[in-house]
Formats: structure tokens, C-alpha cells, sequence
């Protein structure tokens, strides 16, 4: 992929990340408390969160010191 791409892919990771975070706060302020549900939106969030930083280094270049 070239940067472009990853910029792309990366944008449409932190969108899907803020929409789970605001998915949860709809749940957790809701009076159902659906703690499997709860529990599966956060780890597919910690999940995205990888991916954003696998992206983020792929388009930081390595430096050798």
C-alpha cells in the first residue's frame, strides 16, 4: 500500500473507533447493561486501536541512529 492508501485505511479506523466509543456509552448509559455486548465492542476496540498504530508506523519513516 502506499501512503495514500494507509492515510485512507487509517481515517476509516479512527472512524469506526469513535463510533464504537460512542456505541459503548450508549449501552453503558442505558438501562440494559449488556455486559457481553459491552465487552465485545471494547476488545473489537482495542482491536482497531492496533491497527491504527500498525498504520501510524508504516507512514512514520525509520530512523537508524
Amino acid at each position: 500500500m502506499d501512503d495514500s492508501e494507509i492515510r485512507r485505511r487509517l481515517e476509516a479506523l479512527r472512524a469506526e473507533h469513535r463510533d464504537l466509543d460512542a456505541a459503548i456509552a450508549a449501552l453503558v448509559g442505558s438501562g440494559t447493561r449488556d455486559q457481553l455486548q459491552v465487552a465485545r465492542l471494547k476488545k473489537r476496540k482495542l482491536k482497531l486501536r492496533d491497527e491504527i498504530s500498525l498504520c501510524e508506523d508504516q507512514l512514520i519513516p525509520d530512523i537508524i541512529a
